[in-house]
C-alpha cells in the first residue's frame, strides 16, 4: 500500500515537472537538490507547440545550464529547418516548390528514415499524407470535404514518390506535400539529448509533450518515472513506466480533431484518407525518440491486436494501446512501474 501511495505522489508531482502541456509563454529554471553533491537542474520553455523540458542530475549547476543551454540552441536551429510554421524553413520551401537543392542534412537523414518507417509499417507511415491533412484542417468549421476531394487529394500521396539524396530532395506528383509531424519532434529530442551527451551530463530526461528520452537515473539510483498520458485528460494515467536509457513516444486522437464527432483528427490513413477509429492512444517506447514518434503514429493506425504483434516482432521496442473504451492492449515485453 505504501509504494502504491508513493508512485501515486511521484506522479501527480510529474505534471509540476513539465509532463503536462503548459500554455504560459514563461521560461523556467528548476533546481532541487538531489543528496549532498548533486543537484537536479531543470529548464523549461515552449517550443513545438507545447512546453519543452530538460532535466539534468549533476554536481555543478552551472555545467547543466550550459549544457542546456547549448542544447536549446540545438533544438532553436532545428526548428528553423522543419517547422511548417516559418515559410523560410527548408521543409516549408519544398513544400511550396517541390523541390530543394543542397537540402539541409538534418532534412536529408529526417526524409531518408521517414521512407525506412514506410517500408518497415509497410506504407503505414507516409509523410506524404499531408495533402489530406491539409484539406480536414481547413474544414474545421464542422462542414467536412466531400469524397471527391478526398480521392483528389489521395491521388498526391505516396512516400515512395519522393526522391531524395544529399544534392537534392524532389517530389515526384505535382502538388505533393509532406508533414514531418510524426517524426521531426522525435528527431530534435534526439539532438536534444545528443548535445547533453556532448557535455559530458550522463543522468538526464528530456520532454517534449507526449516525446520522451532519458537516460541514467533522477537521483539514488531511481530510474527516471514516465507517466504515460491520459488520452482523456484526466488526472488519472493509464500506467507509468521507468528509463533509464532509451525514448518513449505516444500518439493519439485526443490531440487535434476536425469535426464535432470527433471521427476526423490529425492522424490520416494514407490508403483511405480517414482517421483510424481503433482506439484513444498508443504509446511506444523504443531505443530513440525518432523511432518512438514514428512508430507510435504508425501503431495507431493499426487495430490493437496487430499493432501489438507488429511490435512485438520489432528488437528493442514496446507499447502500450489504449482503446475507445478505455481497454489496454499491451506487447508483450512492456513493463509497468504501477504496483500490482
Amino acid at each position: 500500500m505504501h509504494g502504491t501511495s508513493d508512485l501515486a505522489r511521484r506522479l501527480a508531482a510529474l505534471a509540476a515537472m513539465g509532463f503536462e502541456r503548459a500554455e504560459e509563454d514563461s521560461v523556467h529554471r528548476e533546481v532541487t537538490p538531489v543528496d549532498q553533491q548533486r543537484f537536479r537542474v531543470v529548464h523549461s520553455r515552449p517550443a513545438m507547440g507545447t512546453r519543452v523540458s530538460v532535466s539534468a542530475v549533476v554536481r555543478s549547476q552551472g555545467r547543466a545550464d550550459h549544457a542546456i543551454g547549448m542544447a536549446f540552441d540545438e533544438m532553436d536551429r532545428l526548428i528553423g529547418i522543419f517547422s511548417h510554421y516559418d515559410d523560410g524553413s527548408a521543409a516549408s520551401q519544398l513544400n511550396l516548390l517541390g523541390r530543394l537543392d543542397g537540402p539541409p542534412p538534418e532534412l536529408v537523414r529526417v526524409v531518408k528514415d521517414a521512407q525506412r518507417y514506410h517500408r518497415t509499417t509497410r506504407g503505414g507511415f507516409d509523410i506524404s499524407v499531408a495533402p489530406v491533412v491539409e484539406l480536414f484542417r481547413q474544414s474545421q468549421d464542422g462542414s467536412l470535404p466531400d469524397d471527391t476531394d478526398v480521392r483528389a487529394a489521395l491521388e498526391l500521396v505516396g512516400a515512395t514518390h519522393i526522391d531524395v539524396s544529399h544534392r537534392r530532395i524532389k517530389f515526384d506528383r505535382q502538388g505533393m506535400r509532406m508533414t514531418l509531424d510524426g517524426i521531426a519532434k522525435g528527431y530534435i529530442v534526439d539532438a536534444i539529448a545528443g548535445v547533453l551527451e556532448r557535455h559530458r551530463i550522463r543522468h538526464y530526461l528530456v520532454e517534449a509533450g507526449g516525446d520522451i528520452r532519458g537516460r541514467g537515473s533522477r537521483g539514488h539510483g531511481q530510474p527516471w518515472l514516465v507517466a504515460v498520458q491520459d488520452p482523456d485528460r484526466g488526472t488519472t494515467f493509464p500506467d507509468a513506466i521507468t528509463l533509464t536509457e532509451g525514448a518513449v513516444a505516444t500518439s493519439g486522437s485526443y490531440e487535434e480533431y476536425y469535426d464535432p464527432d470527433r471521427e476526423h483528427h490529425h492522424i490520416v490513413s494514407a490508403d483511405t484518407g480517414t482517421s483510424p477509429q481503433h482506439g484513444k492512444s498508443v504509446t511506444v517506447t523504443a531505443p530513440t525518440a525518432m523511432a518512438a514518434d514514428a512508430l507510435a503514429t504508425s501503431v495507431f493506425l493499426m487495430e490493437p491486436h496487430a499493432s501489438s504483434e507488429f511490435v512485438n516482432r520489432l528488437r528493442g521496442c514496446e507499447c502500450l494501446i489504449v482503446g475507445l473504451d478505455g481497454a489496454e492492449t499491451r506487447s508483450r515485453g512492456w513493463r509497468s512501474a504501477v504496483p500490482t
